[in-house]
């Protein structure tokens, strides 16, 4: 889980590097004033939308350094490799390419690591509990990503 103190302190550092206020970056990044605003004071969380609308902006920003404070800002290409490869290391290991994406997925709860099976979709038209799928984003190796949305 996000921890809002340290997001906020690490999106301060991204505010300084730049050399830009709150007003400035929120209409770099296209997100209302009020929003950024409630971010900084702790108020609101970030959502994937404002995280994704960073990282799109300023290609320096690590996904992983912005979310969990793994990582270095400014980023370079060469440590963003190694660091997704460590990140995926785990998730992907004893896994062959045959495996479904959505047979195992690792599930980080209150700090207690925990694996959980989900049944394997028979089809791509399948439903989750009635939830609609809002957004496919795919990461790959070299530390770049393409996001889907229907």
């Amino acid at each position: 889980m996000v921890n809002i103190d340290d997001f906020v302190k690490r999106l301060e550092t991204v505010l300084d590097y730049y050399g830009l206020n709150a007003s400035a970056f929120a209409d770099k990044i296209g997100v209302q004033r009020s929003s950024m605003s409630h971010l900084l004071s702790g108020r609101n969380k970030p959502s994937l939308d404002f995280v994704m609308k960073i990282l799109e902006v300023f290609p320096d920003v690590d996904l992983y350094w912005i979310l969990i404070g793994r990582g270095v800002f400014p980023k370079s290409n060469e440590q963003t490799v190694q660091e997704v490869q460590q990140t995926s290391a785990p998730i992907l290991q004893n896994q062959h390419l045959n495996t479904d994406l959505f047979s195992t997925i690792k599930v980080n709860a209150e700090e207690k690591t925990e694996t959980k099976k989900i049944p394997t979709p028979k089809n791509v038209n399948f439903d989750l509990e009635d939830d609609e799928i809002e957004k496919i984003v795919l990461f790959y190796k070299n530390g770049t990503f393409k996001a889907y949305a229907p």
